[in-house]
């Protein structure tokens, strides 16, 4: 059980506090990313997941899924209120559909008493919450077995995926090791040019889903991910664009009861009132 300290909100260095973890070797940007969008009230902390030797591949995911209820644990175990997972493949690798990660997290959050929020999973939620039913994927850098089983893992939650694919696909790099070399960072015109791509392929889906945590260097030359580019996006292609770290922290803000401060797009807006992404101040 959750430690009873914790109960006790004089206990706590935040009133709301939140745990990520993502992918192996990677340096994440989703705790610093939640910090600048959020109210002094919340904290974050992050926790890589320990696997030496790791390259990204799924079947590596399979055999570290078992770390996840590590991460879920320590977090309760710290006091936090929600823990999020980073990296979309997840939920997928190893065959698992929206049935099987359902239940993954439902068991989790009961066991530890913390909710776990999957960026996967959240792509869902966050399409049944706005009821959109036909969508395109925008699947970035995915190499085409992470795009293909996000495709999968989309369409077992009965989400029409009428269009999908990566940067390859769309034709803005020859093969999938150019992309690859870009170490998730690429030009920052090419976040919107990928979406009105997917848009023109399929015009009349609810929704532009966008897969991963891809990162577009900003003016400054600063990588900044889709939650930082959705509503210029959006204004644009004239669609909701919902990325994986979008509906990540927009599930963990909802859970929490807390709203963003500024404009993150549509889905991201739908959770404050109608001042407060201009007054600072949140729900």
């Amino acid at each position: 059980m959750k430690p009873e300290k914790w109960s006790d909100p004089s206990n706590k260095l935040f009133p709301y506090q939140v745990g990520f973890t993502g992918p192996p070797m990677d340096f994440d940007a989703a705790p610093s990313d939640f910090l600048r969008m959020s109210p002094a009230t919340v904290g974050a902390h992050g926790r890589l997941l320990h696997a030496p030797g790791y390259s990204h591949q799924l079947d590596q995911r399979v055999d570290n899924f078992h770390q996840l209820e590590e991460v879920v644990h320590c977090f309760s175990n710290a006091g936090a209120d929600v823990v999020g997972q980073v990296g979309t493949n997840w939920v997928h690798a190893g065959g698992r559909n929206v049935h099987d990660i359902r239940a993954y997290v439902a068991e989790m959050s009961d066991k530890y008493e913390t909710p776990l929020k999957m960026a996967g999973l959240t792509l869902v939620q966050a399409c049944e919450a706005m009821g959109y039913e036909r969508v395109a994927l925008n699947s970035v850098y995915f190499w085409p077995d992470w795009r293909d089983g996000v495709v999968r893992f989309l369409r077992s939650a009965d989400i029409d995926v009428v269009w999908y694919g990566n940067f390859v696909d769309q034709g803005w790099y020859d093969t999938q090791e150019e992309v690859n070399d870009q170490t998730w960072i690429f030009p920052g015109d090419l976040a919107s040019k990928s979406c009105r791509y997917a848009a023109e392929q399929a015009p009349d889906v609810d929704a532009i889903l966008v897969n991963g945590m891809s990162n577009y260097r900003d003016s400054t030359g600063l990588p900044q991910r889709f939650v930082r580019l959705a509503a210029e996006i959006e204004a644009t292609i004239e669609k909701p664009v919902i990325a994986a770290d979008v509906s990540l922290y927009w599930e963990i803000f909802r859970t929490l009861g807390v709203a963003p401060i500024g404009n993150f797009g549509s889905l991201l807006s739908s959770l404050q009132s109608p001042t407060s992404s201009k007054d600072g101040e949140s729900q």
